[in-house]
């Protein structure tokens, strides 16, 4: 097991890829529904392509789950598996807005142990590997040490922690929406951000990549019951997301671990 020489054929492939979405990005593209609320753009596709030739032809044993390609299981019986988001937040892509990333995971045994995610329109390369620290533009980050809710940078829907159904109101904080959860996560890891909420289903694809660099970086990434993600299961959809640095996330979890979620 070559981590590092994995970790540089995903570098390199992202920075591929991130220039081909630098291509398509502000500019007319061929946009259509794959179902509901869930867009798909000629530059998704592009990448999708793009990353599954030039990954899985130096590892050709691999498996590969991403989200623009149809899931044949095959993925299961393989003990190393890429997980790929080509463009993870395509709404921003599509409006031109520049929170969107390209992310590529590797799993060993269904645990994340490789992850690059790229935003190309800021030039932000996040990569780590298990055991080898996190990066940003090749250095080390590492998340805040804020322990309190009050004052904090949180990103998520600054609706949701509006909404008169909490229990007890949360205290005032600064929340910033970002399309990209990797994106999200990864920011957090670095600490420009303290930390961030999804209380609703995440696909393996939208997780792996990123969740290797939160816990390179030494952040906590859990469901929003403090629970562990379970990857490269036969759905690959994990219940939520909770993401911040150690003294804040169990403060986070106390806040939301009773929502119950459809």
């Amino acid at each position: 097991m070559n981590l590092a020489a994995d970790l540089a054929l995903a570098l390199e492939a992202a920075t591929e890829a991130g220039a081909v979405a630098m291509r398509y990005f502000g500019t007319q593209m061929d946009v259509r529904d794959k179902s509901p609320n869930n867009p798909v753009s000629d530059a998704d596709l592009a990448i999708d392509a793009l990353l599954k030739e030039r990954l899985l032809a130096k590892r050709p044993d691999y498996g590969w789950l991403s989200e623009e390609t149809v899931d044949d299981q095959s993925r299961q019986t393989a003990r190393f598996c890429w997980v790929v988001d080509p463009i993870d937040g395509t709404r921003a892509f599509i409006k031109a807005k520049p929170h969107f990333t390209v992310c590529i995971g590797l799993l060993f045994d269904s645990q994340p142990v490789v992850g690059v995610v790229f935003n190309p329109a800021t030039g932000e390369m996040f990569d780590a590997f298990q055991g080898g620290g996190a990066r940003l533009n090749g250095v080390a980050i590492q998340p805040s040490k804020v322990d309190q809710l009050e004052g904090c940078a949180m990103l998520g829907d600054p609706g949701m922690f509006r909404h008169p159904a909490w229990p007890k109101p949360w205290p005032e904080m600064d929340v910033v929406s970002r399309n990209s959860i990797a994106y999200r996560m990864c920011l957090v890891a670095a600490g420009h951000y303290d930390g961030a909420i999804a209380l609703s289903a995440k696909s393996d694809w939208d997780l792996a990549a990123a969740h290797v660099i939160v816990e390179e970086a030494g952040a906590l990434a859990t469901t929003h019951e403090g629970a562990a993600f379970v990857y490269n299961q036969l759905v690959p959809l994990q219940k939520s997301l909770v993401v911040a640095g150690k003294p804040l996330h169990p403060q986070l979890i106390e806040r939301v671990h009773h929502v119950k979620l459809s």
